[in-house]
This record gives structure tokens, sequence and C-alpha cells, in this order.
């Protein structure tokens, strides 16, 4: 997906509120009651859905930790979650 510059401008309220204008709202897949984080970096701001943000932020911090795991082919995956969800069941039937 190829990145493309968008140009939009808000007026800032005396509270320091601004609306989001509807085609960026539907750009970044924002809907009323979302929430919205703002990305500073320099003198620029970028402003992301805060889910799409957290999801970004985790496979960052998580990249390379399921080859660690040994978990290289969605075989591997499978094989993982099926032990521990049997895991899980004995815990539970331990309990």
């Amino acid at each position: 997906m190829s990145e493309s510059l968008f140009v939009n401008d808000a007026r800032v309220m005396a509270k320091g509120q601004v609306t989001i204008p509807k085609k960026i709202r539907a750009i970044l897949g924002i809907e009323s009651g979302d929430r919205v984080s703002f990305v500073v970096s320099g003198n620029e701001v970028k402003i992301v859905n805060s889910a799409v943000y957290a999801m970004m932020q985790l496979q960052k911090q998580m990249k390379g930790a399921g080859k660690k795991a040994g978990l290289i082919t969605e075989e591997d995956v499978a094989k993982w979650i099926t032990e521990s969800r049997a895991k899980d069941s004995n815990d539970k039937g331990n309990a």
C-alpha cells in the first residue's frame, strides 16, 4: 500500500479542541467514541487511531519472538496452540 500525502486543516477552538475532518476520520478508520493518539516527532505531529497504533507498537516489540520460541511455520503455531489449550484444560481440571 503506497503512502499518499493528504493535507487538510482545522481551526483550534478556545479550549484547544479541534474537529478532525470527516475525510481524515474515514482514512484513519476513526468513528465516534474511538480514541486517537498524537505522536510527536520534532515539530511534526501524527494523529493515529489508538488501537492501530497500539497494535503496531506491539508488533515492533514482538518482532522475532516467534522465531526465538521456535514458531517458524503455521504448523508450529497450530501445534503450540493445541498444546497450550490442552495444558490449560489439564490445569483447570487439577485446580
